[in-house]
């Protein structure tokens, strides 16, 4: 009896062990899908938190931290219940059938335009800090892409979960370095802010913050939902969207920080973040490039999955030659742009569609709780 006792403890923490590692997948996933080439160059932190100064940075990332929170435990525990059959039914659980039928298609061309700014971030890297032509760099990221998609869901949580935790500690170390080499040009880049012409993400840091969340929310609905399919209970699920929301908006005002401290470096540039790296060190230049390509190809592959799987099954002869033909067709339409370009457009329109969701995700909440409480 004492024997069996202690093996039904042992079996009790051994599942103990796997539902912590499996939060910290899950947190990993989400990190590593949102640090695709907008983030990992800085290009996005820079137009959606940087170029607001101290009320951007701290402001905006309150603000996204609080949002995105809430937003990814919301997809990813209602994911975790419904088990829909397609996870783009999310758009309707929360916005009914005909809004919902229209962020769902939406949500498929957003998603696919964010491809190509993966692909346009790729080939910026290329051309500014190997100097080669941009198109070497769209066309392998988008070769990478697809044969990962390939191979589904599975092999893609698993590659983008270990990847994620890595990318966010180097970017985050990056930031660091720039506050702490440089830690007077915060007030000295806060103050020069009026006299640059930077590239906004809007007229205000508020409405920069709504819209970040907002198109990050139609990059996250389908994917988390997907994944929360797969966790084991509610707690999980929520664990795991928590870990990983807080540990991106931690990173965006870090990084925001840093590029603060050398604007005048960073202002103009395609990818910031290597030239952080490269005023400390040639070879560290040369390492957070494969970093921002590594944080640009775990972003893309997911979109990329989000897109064909929406029209047919994972795995399936379709899918699989319908993945094809979308990364083709988005290398030609991220290779037509410059990068900064790309991100402006594409990232800032679709933000604000993606705070109406959000307002209908909140009043979706609002209901649910007000019904769990009357008697």
């Amino acid at each position: 009896m004492a024997q069996t006792s202690s093996q039904t403890r042992a079996h009790l923490h051994t599942l103990e062990k796997t539902s912590i590692l499996r939060v910290l997948t899950y947190a990993g996933a989400i990190v590593a899908f949102l640090i695709g080439s907008g983030f990992a160059t800085g290009q996005e932190i820079l137009q959606y938190f940087t170029s607001y100064g101290y009320w951007g940075v701290f402001g905006t990332g309150l603000l996204v931290l609080v949002l995105m929170t809430y937003v990814a435990v919301e997809f990813f525990t209602v994911g975790q219940a419904k088990k829909f059959d397609r996870p783009s039914m999310i758009f309707h659980y929360y916005c009914g059938k005909h809004l919902g039928t229209f962020f769902d298609f939406f949500s498929v061309l957003f998603v696919f335009l964010s491809f190509t700014v993966m692909v346009a971030g790729a080939g910026a890297v290329f051309e500014e800090h190997y100097g080669l032509s941009k198109y070497i760099g769209g066309v392998g990221l988008a070769v990478a892409v697809g044969i990962s998609v390939w191979f589904g869901l599975k092999s893609l949580v698993d590659v983008i979960g270990k990847i994620g935790p890595l990318i966010v500690v180097i970017a985050i170390a990056l930031g660091v370095l720039g506050i702490v080499r440089n830690p007077g040009g915060i007030a000295e880049g806060n103050a020069l802010l009026p006299e640059l012409a930077l590239t906004q993400a809007s007229t205000n840091w508020f409405m920069a913050g709504l819209s970040y969340v907002g198109f990050c929310m139609l990059w996250l609905a389908a994917f988390l939902t997907a994944l929360g399919k797969t966790a084991r209970s509610r707690k999980e699920a929520a664990s795991g969207a928590l870990v990983g929301a807080i540990a991106f908006s931690v990173a965006c005002i870090i990084v925001g920080l840093g590029l603060l401290a050398n604007i005048t470096r960073v202002g103009n540039t395609e990818i910031p973040m290597l030239v952080l790296a490269s005023d400390v060190n040639v070879l560290l230049a040369s390492g957070i490039s494969v970093m921002i390509l590594a944080g640009i190809y775990t972003t893309a592959v997911p979109l990329l999955w989000t897109v064909s799987s929406r029209f047919f099954a994972d795995k399936t002869p379709r899918f699989k030659y319908l993945t094809i033909g979308l990364a083709a067709v988005g290398t030609v339409i991220g290779l037509v742009l410059p990068f900064s370009q790309m991100v402006n457009i594409v990232y800032v329109i679709n933000g604000y569609v993606g705070i109406l969701l959000l307002v209908l995700m909140l009043a979706k909440t609002a209901t649910r709780l007000v019904r769990r409480q009357a008697p």
